[in-house]
């Protein structure tokens, strides 16, 4: 399966604030191409049509910003995942804005429905906003709340009508019905931009996050081990790169940059660690904007992460005992 790999290429945009990660999947390619790299012509491709044109159309939802649209592009992204899954292939996913990370997990637990699914989250934001608690509504702040069904009533601040409960139900069952993972199921690493009522959420299910300070001080190997101990309840698991998980200074290159987060060669080094792992079944880079780069700078730092990442995917053992020990 490991060595099977299919890049499945998601161009949506609709769920981010900013316009440009569409074009993120692109930029990457453009990378390649400046580095000379015949990637892209190595592998397997299958792309999952955007619905970007919505974003030309009136926003009828304040609080879960163009919902009926991210639904389309969820159930797309959720049933390319299951079919590259159902074929024995490993799917890579190149997306846009995060929230479509939220099609990937339901796709891998709709391949998988007997399986406990783990998720490493590498990312400056916690994304675990729902419409009731979101301060922005922009839809790719929101991927984790959708697979886990969490709305988080308790911190609401957000009084939704009828038909944005109606689509954040429908988004919520994505797939197959109900929660895809629970809470407990969640390792953040790099989260440092997060507000009241995810920090709430947080402590209320023990989700762990280890801090950039914490893999400088531990070093990558050792949190990369730490991160898959946590998750060894889990039968599977599914890791997700935002690249705004890096440090600002590196690059503008993304939707909504935070000062404080990794290197390059720091994320290019946990990625290649956490996929060892037997139990990893999916991998997805996201959030790649190159409207907001210079000399495309972001992108092939992103390329240089989701080649290695790759590479190392189709070398690894089916063992790493390395990463598994406590």
């Amino acid at each position: 399966m490991r060595q099977n790999i299919k890049l499945v290429t998601v161009k949506s945009e609709i769920a981010a604030g900013t316009r440009g990660a569409g074009l993120g999947v692109d930029a990457m390619i453009v990378a390649s191409l400046t580095k000379q790299s015949s990637f892209f012509a190595e592998h397997s491709i299958v792309g999952v049509e955007d619905v970007n044109n919505v974003l030309l159309k009136e926003n009828r939802f304040p609080y879960a910003k163009y919902a009926d649209g991210v639904k389309i592009v969820l159930d797309r992204v959720a049933a390319t995942t299951a079919s590259v899954m159902d074929e024995g292939s490993f799917p890579v996913v190149l997306a846009g804005d995060h929230s479509t990370a939220a099609g990937t997990i339901s796709g891998i637990k709709k391949a998988n429905p007997e399986k406990r699914l783990g998720v490493v989250w590498i990312d400056a934001h916690g994304d675990l906003h729902s419409p009731y608690t979101t301060p922005s509504g922009n839809m790719h702040g929101m991927p984790l709340a959708m697979v886990s069904g969490s709305d988080n009533i308790a911190q609401q601040v957000n009084t939704l009508d009828e038909e944005t409960i109606a689509q954040w139900e429908a988004i919520k069952n994505t797939g197959i019905r109900g929660a895809k993972i629970t809470p407990e199921d969640i390792v953040f690493v790099a989260v440092r931009d997060t507000e009241g009522p995810e920090e709430v959420f947080m402590k209320e299910h023990g989700i762990k996050n280890f801090s950039v300070e914490e893999v400088r001080k531990e070093g990558v190997k050792t949190i990369a081990a730490r991160v898959l101990e946590r998750l060894q309840d889990c039968d599977i698991i599914y890791v997700s790169f935002d690249v705004d998980s890096m440090d600002s200074s590196i690059s503008m290159g993304t939707g909504t940059p935070v000062a404080n987060g990794l290197t390059v060669e720091e994320a290019k080094d946990l990625n290649a660690l956490l996929v060892q792992s037997p139990k990893v079944c999916a991998w997805e880079i996201v959030e790649v904007n190159p409207t907001l780069d210079k000399g495309n700078t972001m992108a092939e730092n992103a390329f240089d992460i989701l080649s290695n990442t790759v590479e190392v995917l189709k070398n690894s053992k089916e063992l790493a005992p390395p990463l598994m020990m406590a």
